[in-house]
């Protein structure tokens, strides 16, 4: 129900509510699949959750579990729910089975044959059957064949049965409250019991309960019906308060007191007391404000007011998974898991025929459906960078984030920037426990049947190299690889979303987009939590600058990474010398975003054809190179953007830059279909029709010489 709670975009339209309600209200305990099929015409599956989910439905969620609808009875309120369980009542005037009333004279079917109740002791029944035969059975034992439906009454409900229901149904939520106490007290009365003091009652309104217990046991049959209190009838039981104060009271606690300020109920209230001066109006007390605050949602409230992290105490979450369990989440989107791992094959460069290594590869799978939801690869190591675009890949092709997302103790996912992003899109990030492998058996087992059904098939996989005893240069898997990134992505994509997906798996009995569709119809489709692919989300995945902020030089523009970006917006005189926020992409060194009037500007550095299309990792390794290399000559010597963009054309590029920009040529494809852009060309190849070793970059642009010093890198 957590995606209920969440957002408040979408509302059940009050005329929905009203026939989902009339439907529950006139059938108490009515199976949600059946409340599903009598609604289907008007009311979608999300608009009953979120009716559960707000209270205005009640399910018992001890007796059964939402994900099984043909098992799950739906109340009015939680007083019906107890009162029903109470008396035995039939659940539904339309109920083929009617109650069994223990008492002398009723009739009960046991294994197809009427018995009649002729005594009913303290410990033994006496049923007499239709031949004439007389059977005792104990008093427990009796019970227990009712509970497990092997004693049901004999014949439909009568007339009186019905009248009974009808009193029930006429009851409120407070007078089956107080029904519930007096039965409690009038049955071990009963029983023997004496009572006194606050459990007990006086002996005159125990008398008179007695009475009317027993004066509706003969008229009605069932005594139940003469506890229920008729208080409601009598004096003006209606809200004092009018609608205009009681919309007030209402607006003021979501938006004025549900606020990240904290403001005590005091001074909400005397806010209130203000504006209903203003307005004209009454405006309720300060003990009725009180009143309403605690009946508010818990994990709303505590949202809106403390965040997520003090409303997380306030939303289920189970770890444990019992035999019981029938898969690990109950819907699809509730559960993600996210991990990355190395395949078991060599990959060379589209350019050069030169192997490049082992790619990474990172996965997003639904732990309800199996199905995976995004995928991405590259030669980088495990890090924010990966975790950034398989989540933007998700919402490419999703639209939205899982619930929870699992993930293991990583360094990457312990990030400030992943923590951000998730929290940003109210998802909740989850980390297994430490060496409990079990805990990641769902993607794991993926990562296993990924490697065995495709990647060990194809030509330079590394199962030989397992024992290198057996590793010989004509079986080596350097020798033998032929893929290259863009290839092995798109025929991974293929495997992934076409031969995997609709292929039967055994712990669902039917394919994962069978299952990830079934479960979407069955358990709403949750338009509330689509997140728009734009350009605020691709953004929003971008990692900020150390500071978050930089300032806006006049005519040099903000500084990010000890790189100066410039845009034409900067000129604006309300922007120069202020703090604005700032994001770059660790993909393209030549580009970074800045907060500029209310919208994200792009800028490009002051070396933008040097730098554009070199990743982070590939400035770092480069920078790192020349301080190492004249570390000798002068001690925290700062390299400049204009030195370390010519560093990376010079002849000074060194067998570990080389390799890095041919992996990070090949990544481009995957990026590119994430992002829906083109493959950005390599600087590096610029009037060349082939990299190879022997070639060397091109001269410095003269225009950038003698420029100052901006700092360390």
């Amino acid at each position: 129900m957590e995606d209920y709670w969440r957002f408040e975009a979408h509302v059940v339209a009050p005329a929905v509510r009203q026939q989902v309600r009339a439907q529950v209200v006139t059938n108490p305990g009515l199976w949600l699949s059946d409340l599903v099929a009598r609604t289907k015409a008007t009311a979608s599956r999300d608009d009953i959750y979120r009716l559960i989910a707000v209270g205005d439905l009640c399910v018992d969620l001890e007796a059964a579990v939402l994900v099984e609808p043909e098992k799950v009875r739906v109340f009015p309120n939680p007083e019906a729910a107890a009162a029903l369980k109470v008396i035995g009542a039939p659940v539904g005037p339309d109920s083929p089975q009617p109650f069994v009333r223990i008492a002398v004279g009723s009739s009960v079917t046991w294994d197809s044959r009427v018995w009649k109740i002729v005594n009913l002791g303290e410990r033994r029944v006496s049923l007499l059957g239709e031949d004439g035969a007389l059977t005792e059975i104990p008093l427990e034992t009796f019970e227990g064949l009712i509970r497990e439906d092997r004693i049901s009454a004999a014949g439909q409900i009568g007339s009186s049965e019905s009248r009974t229901f009808q009193f029930f149904v006429a009851a409120s939520e407070d007078d089956l409250r107080v029904a519930n106490r007096r039965y409690d007290i009038v049955q071990r009365h009963l029983n023997g019991e004496r009572l006194a003091g606050e459990e007990g009652a006086p002996e005159r309104t125990l008398r008179f309960w007695m009475a009317r217990y027993r004066q509706a046991e003969e008229q009605y049959e069932n005594g139940y019906v003469g506890l229920i209190p008729k208080t409601r009838q009598r004096g003006n039981r209606g809200r004092k308060l009018s609608a205009e104060s009681q919309a007030l009271l209402d607006e003021f606690i979501r938006k004025d007191y549900e606020t990240l300020k904290q403001k005590s109920r005091f001074a909400a209230w005397a806010g209130l007391l203000r504006k209903a001066d203003e307005k004209g109006v009454r405006a309720p007390s300060y003990v009725t404000f009180c009143r309403a605050v605690p009946g508010r949602p818990k994990f709303e409230q505590a949202l809106k007011r403390q965040g997520s992290q003090a409303a997380y105490q306030y939303e289920p979450f189970y770890w444990e998974l019992t035999q019981t369990t029938p898969r690990h989440g109950d819907r699809p989107f509730e559960i993600g898991h996210i991990d990355h791992t190395q395949l078991d094959v060599e990959v060379v460069s589209s350019q050069t025929n030169r192997v490049l290594g082992r790619p990474w590869m990172t996965l997003l799978t639904d732990a309800f459906s199996r199905r995976i939801l995004a995928f991405y690869l590259t030669f980088d190591e495990p890090s924010y960078r990966s975790c950034m675009m398989i989540l933007r890949e998700c919402v490419r092709r999703h639209a939205r984030f899982p619930q929870i997302t699992i993930l293991d103790g990583g360094p990457e996912f312990k990030s400030t920037y992943l923590e951000t992003l998730v929290a940003r899109y109210q998802s909740t990030k989850k980390t297994r426990p430490r060496a409990k492998s079990r805990f990641g058996s769902v993607i794991e087992k993926m990562f296993g049947v990924t490697n065995t059904q495709f990647i060990h098939n194809l030509r330079g996989n590394t199962q030989i190299t397992r024992n290198v005893r057996h590793v010989t240069k004509s079986v080596d898997p350097k020798a033998l690889a032929t893929w290259t990134l863009a290839e092995l992505h798109k025929r991974l994509s293929e495997y992934l979303f076409e031969v995997y997906e609709t292929s039967d798996h055994p712990a669902l009995g039917q394919s994962p987009r069978e299952a990830f569709q079934a479960g979407l119809e069955t358990f709403g489709f949750r338009p509330e939590c689509r997140i728009p692919y734009n350009q605020d989300f691709i953004i929003a995945t971008l990692p900020p600058a150390r500071k978050g902020t930089a300032k806006v030089m006049p005519g040099r523009g903000v500084k990010v990474n000890h790189i100066y970006y410039w845009s034409p917006s900067f000129q604006d005189p309300a922007a120069e010398n202020q703090q604005v926020a700032v994001r770059y992409d660790p993909f393209d060194a030549g580009t970074a975003y800045a907060y500029i009037g209310r919208r994200w500007i792009e800028c490009h550095s002051e070396h933008y054809a040097l730098l554009h299309g070199r990743s982070e990792k590939e400035l770092k390794l480069a920078s790192g190179e020349i301080r190492r290399r004249q570390q000798r000559h002068a001690q925290g010597l700062a390299v400049t953007a204009k030195k370390l963009g010519t560093f990376l054309h010079s002849v000074e590029a060194d067998e570990v830059l080389l390799m890095q920009r041919l992996r990070d040529r090949e990544g481009q494809a995957p990026r590119s279909a994430i992002s829906g852009t083109a493959a950005i060309p390599d600087p590096g190849k610029l009037g060349r029709e082939e990299v190879t070793d022997d070639d060397r970059a091109v001269e410095p642009d003269a225009s950038v010489t003698g420029n100052e010093i901006y700092g360390e890198f």
